[in-house]
């Protein structure tokens, strides 16, 4: 079987940063550790007045090339996924490759172009379809970019604002890849649910106690039938278990339910079970009521235990550090999850070459996907180039009315005039309508 997967990895975080502790939750009158500890963010990142989805994707895009020394006939496709379209028909890998188009001498004529939309869940079903493209030998020797892109906004005061943020990660996926090969064995959870959506607006709608619910369902399912087609999991077969972040607090609920699921009938079960018990099982309970509140009553148990706690640091802990400081990037989350844990492996000179990854994407509405990643030898240099630390570590922090200023401007119903908080050097950058209303683009030197 031929070894398909991501063979580079660019991100790009939006200029700006609104601070939770030092900014938000004063004018919200709120103490910092609703944000800090509950949430478990610090701070969210902001496109500035020139950038938006297009850019954001076109310089994540450009850098990987630029590293990689390609050219546009090296790729045989590009698929932007992202909830924060602009235009209901023209997709936006047609917008990025117009902006690479202005840098290379070649175009992407002969390269298939797509948009990808289910909720957070698109960016890995673009990954996905790839994958599938390469492995049905359609590639013609080419690899393909793709490219997560999201302006998470929520309306202002909604309960979701705190977990803004906006973002992009560009993946280039090959044959015998340099950063990690795919597992072609998948799990799935999916049903028809309204826990979150955008009926024709760009705020979404949310019922968050639902999806809360809906996030943990969806991949308890996913994680049951990857094991039907792969096998058991237990907790140490995997080096890092990046989920999809909407906010650290979700992974938390999400990942000792994931503990609890891999342990079961396992010696760790054994272990554990002088200190807490085992496991209940249904066939022990009259009824589903007493069942859930005896699982819940364990799992509460479960999450104080030395054991569980190890594990949640090594495996999970490492996966959070980027998100905390950039928020919700939708359909880039767990890219960069993946990126957060590559990156503390890298920076701890940890040997990852051949141990798994088990990653957990979700998009509301609803669909989980499981599926397993092995890292490939020289992994470092895809995360050392990527700069992510330089670029969290140099955004503007915005003033609580700048930070109006800025959702403004990025609010699609609203045409706000705002001058950029930093200089472009180097980027493509927004610059203004044509005449049918559509968004233009520059590259500035």
């Amino acid at each position: 079987m031929t070894a398909v997967g991501i063979d580079a990895i660019e991100v790009w975080t939006g200029k700006l940063k609104l601070d939770l502790a030092e900014t938000f939750a004063p004018q919200k009158g709120d103490d910092p550790e609703k944000y800090t500890k509950g949430l478990g963010l610090f701070a969210s990142s902001f496109p500035d007045a020139y950038e938006d989805i297009v850019t954001m994707g076109a310089n994540a895009a450009h850098r990987l090339m630029e590293r990689k020394g390609l050219e546009p006939d090296d790729v045989g496709r590009i698929d932007v996924a992202t909830e924060s379209a602009f235009d209901n028909s023209k997709p936006v890998s047609t917008y990025v490759a117009g902006c690479l188009e202005q840098v290379y001498e070649g175009d992407f004529h002969h390269a298939n172009k797509g948009e990808r939309k289910f909720a957070c869940i698109a960016g890995t079903q673009s990954l996905d379809d790839a994958v599938n493209w390469i492995l049905a030998g359609r590639n013609r020797g080419r690899g393909a970019l793709v490219i997560a892109t999201d302006t998470a906004l929520y309306a202002r005061g909604d309960a979701g604002e705190a977990t803004q943020g906006a973002g992009a990660v560009a993946m280039y996926i090959t044959e015998d890849p340099s950063v990690v090969e795919l597992s072609t064995e998948q799990g799935y959870g999916s049903a028809d649910e309204t826990d979150f959506l955008k009926p024709n607006q760009q705020f979404p709608s949310v019922d968050g106690k639902r999806s809360v619910q809906v996030y943990l369902s969806r991949m308890r399912e996913a994680l049951a039938d990857f094991e039907s087609v792969a096998g058991a999991t237990h907790p140490d077969d995997y080096e890092f278990i990046p989920f999809h972040t909407p906010f650290p607090g979700m992974v938390r609920k999400a990942a000792v339910l994931g503990y609890r699921h891999m342990i079961r009938n396992t010696d760790v079960e054994e272990e554990l079970a002088d200190e807490i018990g085992r496991q209940p099982r249904r066939e022990n309970f009259d009824d589903d009521a007493a069942f859930e509140d005896a699982i819940r009553e364990h799992m509460d148990d479960l999450k104080e235990t030395d054991a569980y706690r190890e594990w949640y640091a090594d495996t999970i802990e490492p996966t959070l550090d980027v998100s905390r400081e950039v928020g919700n990037w939708y359909t880039g989350s767990v890219h960069v999850a993946r990126m957060s844990a590559l990156m503390h492996a890298a920076g701890s000179d940890t040997d990852l070459a051949g141990k798994k990854l088990l990653l957990g994407s979700y998009g509301s509405g609803a669909q989980a996907e499981i599926h397993e990643e092995t890292v490939q030898p020289g992994y470092e240099d895809a995360v050392e180039a990527a700069n992510i630390d330089e670029q969290i570590a140099a955004r503007y922090d915005l003033s609580w009315s700048e930070y109006e200023q800025v959702h403004d401007r990025h609010n699609h119903e609203k045409r706000v005039e705002l001058e950029p908080f930093t200089q472009p050097d180097g980027e493509f950058v927004f610059d203004g309508w044509g005449p049918m209303n559509e968004r233009k683009y520059t590259y500035a030197e």
